[in-house]
């Protein structure tokens, strides 16, 4: 029988919204399994992070057991300036850092996922879609949520995407409630 104590975290630290000055929204690349330590260290040394989580039940030995686990593995969203950089890099956790270029879009995405998980909403493991429909829901618990929609056939699956990371999670929403905004494609540069 295991020893260790779980470790319990709030999935949000500070508010979901672009950085103030002189810090920034990064990804962070954790150590396998250590993406609630990380947010506990975070959270020790007054780092905002987000941590989007999700509830999964396990049986063992006729005892049902019901935990949260990170719906993107292996990663952890941070507010960080140069200071904090270095600061986390102390806990051990981090294997590296990914360069954020769109800081908005991150922190859309990410306020998309964080509003649907507020609002209790099921949400699946998806593939990431390179292109679709982006749509926004207009009526129902998910009203003001954006996504994408693999086409005109699947309004009911939106498509919750964290470009960043080409991962995303879905959602079952009535496609009456769902307004077409327009096309969606990523065009990825070479470099």
């Amino acid at each position: 029988m295991s020893t260790h104590k779980p470790v319990e975290i709030e999935e949000l630290f500070g508010k979901i919204e672009l950085a103030p000055e002189n810090h920034f929204w990064s990804v962070i690349h954790t150590k396998p399994r250590c993406e609630k330590k990380l947010a506990e260290y975070a959270l020790k040394h007054n780092i905002s992070y987000y941590l989007p989580l999700t509830e999964s039940s396990r049986i063992y030995q006729r005892r049902k057991v019901t935990f949260t686990k990170p719906i993107f593995h292996g990663y952890l969203f941070t507010i960080i300036n140069f200071y904090t950089k270095r600061e986390l890099l102390y806990s051990g956790y981090i294997v590296s850092y990914i360069n954020v270029p769109s800081q908005k879009e991150l922190v859309d995405e990410l306020r998309n996922i964080w509003l649907t998980r507020n609002r209790r909403i099921e949400m699946r493991e998806a593939m990431w879609l390179s292109e679709g429909l982006m749509v926004e829901v207009i009526n129902g618990p998910l009203k003001g949520v954006s996504g994408i929609v693999e086409s005109h056939k699947k309004l009911e699956e939106v498509h919750l995407q964290v470009n960043i990371l080409h991962q995303a999670v879905s959602v079952k929403v009535d496609p009456r409630d769902i307004k077409i905004i327009g096309d969606y494609e990523i065009v990825e540069e070479e470099e």
